[in-house]
């Protein structure tokens, strides 16, 4: 059992592909987060930190100490949802637009970041 679970593993979820996939992925969120934090007026190179990431955009969309509510579980997921509609009311932006940074943040932010928005607070 065990080593069907490692063929599987290895065959289909570390392939060379995937591993593309995930580093244009990475480098798109953090595009993203660059032109979002200077936009917002917070210094771009804070999206290459991993934990001040989230908490500098906690603070574009609302108070920087409740980053604390992402660690707490079932609160993190709701706190998650609200954190994306204040998100994007922070940059002008409505409740679909929310949805789409709930569902697909790295690409909803590299819209915010190159868009017109601008940020309101």
């Amino acid at each position: 059992m065990i080593d069907q679970f490692k063929e599987l593993w290895s065959q289909y979820i570390f392939t060379p592909e995937t591993g593309k996939v995930s580093i244009v992925l990475a480098i798109l969120s953090i595009a993203g987060m660059w032109l979002l934090f200077r936009k917002a007026g917070k210094g771009g190179w804070r999206s290459l930190i991993p934990v001040l990431n989230i908490y500098t955009l906690v603070q574009i969309a609302d108070r920087g100490w409740k980053v604390i509510l992402f660690f707490i579980p079932l609160v993190g997921a709701v706190y998650y949802i609200i954190f994306s509609v204040r998100l994007a009311r922070a940059f002008g932006k409505g409740g679909l637009f929310a949805l789409g940074l709930m569902i697909c943040p790295p690409l909803f932010m590299l819209i915010l970041g190159f868009g017109k928005a601008d940020y309101r607070r």
